[in-house]
């Protein structure tokens, strides 16, 4: 039977709590992938304009990189708090940091006018951008698992995942809009600025949305818990999740480094890739990652109910597998420079790829106890992606100018997808763990001592 933590909720709260997620990560990751695609097609002439065009758009990546690297420490802080205060109160505060950020690059003077300055103040806010993603993302996903189904929790937890390709696809498809219909000229001169001042407007409906659902029940029934033993110091987060879960957040740092990097391969370098290599035209580059990532947010719902079928590992080492096999064909198909090749090497790429992302939520939850979740699910995935998504594309362009040639780059994403399989492999399935079950064991390692290994990995089928 399940616990009362896990009981389903109402169907039409757990759907408000699913699509106050969705709404907030969608936004967030729009905010932060219109960055990465600005990065790649005129912040270099904008930002960098003294480099050759292949230095300025490294330039351009390494302030997109700079995003990733506040990451780690936004999920510290966040998840701290989190783990303390609640879910909800931190995804309020993200995603105004992300908005804020997003809409103040928007009226950024370029390097034409204030020199240098540009660059410096570019720099900062991404750094803003990243702190605030950096403690979305776990926040996001654990409101939904701790709310949501414990037998659907793959499903209902992959929702919040879709809001990276929503993103992308409202950032991919507000900048094709805008290259389609206004000139290069007046696109680099006013023109890049209108998707970045959306953001302000996106932020409010967020908000309102997100100020509307309720605190994890999970979390409330831990924090009472938690209130009930006041005589007895709770350790930190941090400390809680190094103690007893240190081998979970190697086993996600691990499971992150092929979803991470082939992602950002896969849409945003191809930018680079497609329009300087293969000859093909910003606009045409853009419509492919448009599509493709129309088809990524349908099919992550798919994989996400599938591991709740067969298991989380299973699903996500299909997905690090195949994009390793993928690798050399993608960059083959957009190298004929047809639309019809690119647009099938995107979507294959990211179908594989929702292969990992979709299980990742659940899987990530599922491996640690409620007043630690935020802590250790941010830990786990944002010191990866320091490592991973960003230096993506910075070695990828700089691979590109080394050898002229993909051959290097595919084998850069093959080392990353080898690395996931050896992890996810060594890992334990937890399709079956009660989210209350992880919470009861990691209590007992607070009374007792460190618990042995096979009662730290028990968990109670529901």
């Amino acid at each position: 039977m399940s616990s009362p933590a896990t009981a389903p909720p109402a169907p039409n709260n757990l759907k408000r709590i699913v699509a106050a997620s969705l709404i907030g990560t969608t936004i967030e990751w729009y905010d932060f992938f219109l960055y990465g695609s600005a990065a790649a097609l005129v912040f270099n002439e904008l930002f960098f304009p003294d480099s050759d065009p292949l230095v300025g758009t490294l330039l351009s990546f390494l302030t997109y990189a700079v995003g990733f690297a506040a990451r780690p420490v936004g999920a510290l802080v966040f998840g701290h708090y989190g783990d303390r205060l609640g879910r909800k109160k931190l995804l309020v505060l993200s995603l105004l940091m992300m908005g804020g950020a997003t809409f103040a690059i928007g009226l950024l003077p370029t390097h034409a006018t204030v020199g240098t300055a540009a660059p410096v103040l570019l720099t900062v806010l991404r750094l803003v951008q990243g702190f605030a993603l950096g403690g979305e993302w776990g926040g996001a996903v654990l409101l939904v698992s701790e709310h949501g189904d414990a037998r659907r929790r793959g499903f209902w937890a992959s929702w919040p995942q879709t809001g990276a390709p929503a993103g992308q696809l409202l950032a991919t498809g507000v900048l094709s809009l805008l290259t389609a219909v206004l000139s290069d000229a007046a696109f680099n001169s006013w023109g890049w600025r209108i998707p970045f001042l959306l953001s302000g407007v996106l932020v409010m409906v967020g908000l309102w949305i997100r100020l509307s659902v309720d605190e994890s029940p999970v979390f409330k029934q831990a924090l009472a818990q938690a209130e009930s033993r006041k005589a007895k110091a709770e350790p930190l987060p941090l400390v809680a999740v190094m103690r007893h879960h240190w081998r979970d957040v190697l086993i996600a740092m691990g499971a992150r480094m092929a979803e991470n990097i082939s992602y950002y391969v896969i849409t945003a370098f191809i930018l680079v890739y497609a329009t300087t290599t293969a000859d093909v035209s910003k606009q045409t580059a853009l419509n492919a990652v448009l599509i493709a990532s129309a088809v990524h947010f349908a099919v992550i719902p798919a994989w996400g109910a599938l591991s709740d079928r067969i298991g989380r590992r299973p699903v996500y080492l299909l997905g690090a597998a195949g994009v390793g096999l993928w690798m050399f064909p993608f960059f083959q198909l957009i190298d004929s420079g047809h639309f019809g090749s690119l647009l099938l090497a995107v979507t294959v790429g990211l179908v594989l790829h929702g292969a990992m992302y979709a299980p990742q939520a659940a899987f990530f939850s599922e491996m640690f106890a409620t007043r630690m979740r935020y802590s250790g699910a941010s830990i786990g995935a944002q010191f990866a992606s320091v490592a991973a998504g960003a230096p993506a594309p910075l070695i990828a362009t700089a691979l590109l100018s080394e050898y002229d040639s993909s051959t290097p780059i595919s084998l850069y994403v093959i080392a990353a997808a080898v690395l996931t399989l050896f992890a996810v492999g060594v890992a334990r399935e937890t399709r079956h763990r009660d989210l209350a079950e992880v919470d009861s064991v990691a209590g007992d390692a607070d009374e007792d001592g460190p618990v042995s290994d096979s009662r730290t990995q028990r968990a109670r089928t529901v």
